[in-house]
């Protein structure tokens, strides 16, 4: 017990350190757009190696290989030996394809929570069949998973590192690391990631269809959810704030702006000019998209609707225009929802409960910094969910599919 609380301490330290570095130099990154050239991505390459701090968090860690009991077997670099370029292959790529597609921050960071919200941080959402039974329902065919984005981007990942090192690098931590780095792409904090995860060889239908967060979940719902993962209200809150990036689907929007709970009226909570604001945003007879619309903001699932809108709203973008703060991941989240402006009743009923209000009411305070660090810590606390390591699962060649038997 001694020993994993010191693991923590300095984790927690770390934490500290580089959202330092990551606040410090957020402005670079927001203010960078580089080209498309072969050189094109050297300033986001470089930029997540100042965040992750090469050469100083690396050694400040290397003496650190095992945290609480819950990720006993996960360690810091942990392909040191069998494929050492391993983090700076995705560290590379993930720069390179944001540079292309600036919402994968959003996919990535959604896909990372379906993920580790079901059965832990494992890869099975990525799975096409589960344990080579193709007849069998999977998690992406789940209700809340029909609308994630970003297996292609973690598949060319994954390509990359079997090129280098076949076999030996899990989907669950190429996930993990590629979400932490679009993270910091987008403006956000940096946080370490222990590696070590093996991957499921199953998919979790039955799970991921009653498990993951509604969009219209009151307080006491989405509090419960989250404490069966272990989180309590602050972390709840900060991983919240991942709202930040993104777009919101308006398939989450419009049963709230036009039937809510069956009324046949919006939700009497919302300010009536930011009823007619979202109306604007959000006409439910414009153009419908299928699988190929906008990707929703993170931590969105969906609900028992299946039909899927090429519009959205987002919260830095649409509803925080007065807050020129220079980033994604900032306190205007928070700010909107002080304002009685959240997109989802999931949303705005944290200002429902006085413990998740103060916590809103303190990360709306301080331009982000308290959130910023808050959600690094929650997120270093998620990616360590449940996860399988040594002789559990297996390591897959394709993220798709099971390895086969030998």
């Amino acid at each position: 017990m001694l020993f994993e609380t010191k693991v923590w301490l300095v984790l927690s330290v770390a934490v500290v350190l580089a959202v330092r570095i990551s606040l410090t130099n957020r402005r670079l990154q927001v203010d960078t757009k580089p080209s498309l050239s072969s050189s094109g991505v050297e300033p986001l390459v470089a930029f997540v190696s100042l965040a992750s701090g090469d050469g100083g968090l690396d050694d400040f860690f290397s003496e650190t290989a095992t945290t609480d009991v819950t990720a006993q077997n996960l360690e810091y670099d942990f392909y040191r030996d069998t494929c050492p370029r391993a983090e700076k292959i995705v560290r590379t790529k993930m720069a390179w394809i944001y540079g292309q597609h600036r919402d994968v921050s959003a996919q990535l960071l959604r896909l990372f929570f379906h993920d580790c919200f079901i059965e832990g941080c494992d890869a099975s959402v990525l799975l096409d069949d589960s344990n080579g039974n193709q007849n069998h329902a999977i998690e992406k065919q789940a209700i809340p998973n029909r609308s994630l984005k970003g297996f292609d981007k973690i598949d060319e990942i994954k390509e990359r590192l079997e090129n280098e090192c076949p076999g030996v690098v899990s989907c669950a931590d190429v996930l993990a690391l590629a979400t932490r780095d679009a993270i910091v792409l987008a403006g956000g904090p940096f946080y370490p990631i222990l590696t070590g995860r093996r991957d499921s060889t199953s998919s979790f239908f039955n799970e991921a269809m009653t498990g993951i967060p509604r969009p219209d979940d009151n307080i006491n719902q989405t509090l419960h959810q989250f404490s069966l993962r272990g989180f309590d209200e602050r972390e709840t809150v900060a991983l919240l704030g991942g709202h930040n990036i993104g777009k919101i689907g308006c398939e989450f929007i419009m049963s709230r702006i036009n039937n809510f709970k069956g009324t046949g009226q919006p939700d009497p909570t919302i300010p009536p000019e930011f009823v007619t604001e979202m109306r604007l945003n959000c006409d439910d007879d414009s153009n419908q998209a299928t699988s190929t619309a906008a990707a929703a903001s993170p931590f969105v699932s969906r609900g028992l609707r299946e039909k899927f809108t090429s519009q959205g709203m987002s919260y830095y973008q649409q509803l925080s225009s007065s807050f020129s703060t220079g980033a994604g991941f900032d306190s205007h989240y928070y700010q909107s929802l002080l304002r009685g402006r959240g997109l989802l009743f999931a949303d705005q009923q944290l200002m429902a409960n006085k413990r998740t209000a103060r916590v809103v009411t303190a990360y709306a305070s301080d331009g982000g910094s308290a959130f910023r660090m808050d959600f690094a810590r929650a997120m270093m606390k998620m990616s360590v969910l449940n996860v399988l390591t040594g002789s559990q699962g297996e390591v897959r060649f394709d993220c798709s599919l099971p390895t086969p038997s030998s």
